[in-house]
């Protein structure tokens, strides 16, 4: 875009460059609806995951699951650490220290509690409506699941 500029209209030639470039700058500074992993999602066998910010990080607590609203008392009997096995499944935190790095959310940690274990973790949202989620115990022995945004 070309500004002819004359007579002291420099300032409003550059307010009107500011004008346009500032909704750029912004749709470049917020995260894209395929990049975005918070929300409330669904994950393989019905339960409901709540992911949001965790310093600066993300992190997500279980919400509800079939067996929970079943059995709504339902502790974390499964963990390694017998001192954690009073800990309720409903609020527990099963995602942790996912940071972005492009268009994959990486460097987490993903706690299973069916079997009480931890491992590496990344998720990548495919669109806005899904998220492939991926545990490993050591690289290439991984599993994914695809979960699908609930809200």
């Amino acid at each position: 875009m070309r500004f002819k500029i004359e007579n002291g209209s420099f300032i409003r030639a550059l307010r009107g460059s500011v004008w346009l470039a500032g909704p750029a700058l912004l749709l470049i500074a917020t995260p894209s609806a395929a990049t975005e992993v918070t929300g409330r999602w669904q994950t393989t066998d019905g339960g409901v995951v709540q992911i949001e910010p965790c310093g600066a990080s993300v992190c997500g607590r279980i919400v509800s699951a079939p067996e929970l609203d079943a059995h709504p008392d339902q502790t974390d009997v499964n963990n390694k650490n017998p001192t954690e096995r009073t800990r309720f499944l409903r609020g527990l935190l099963i995602l942790s220290g996912f940071h972005q790095s492009g268009d994959t959310w990486s460097g987490g940690w993903i706690y299973d509690p069916h079997t009480g274990s931890t491992y590496k973790g990344s998720m990548e949202p495919l669109d806005g409506k899904t998220l492939k989620v991926t545990g490993c115990v050591m690289s290439p022995l991984c599993q994914s699941q695809t979960w699908t945004r609930d809200r």
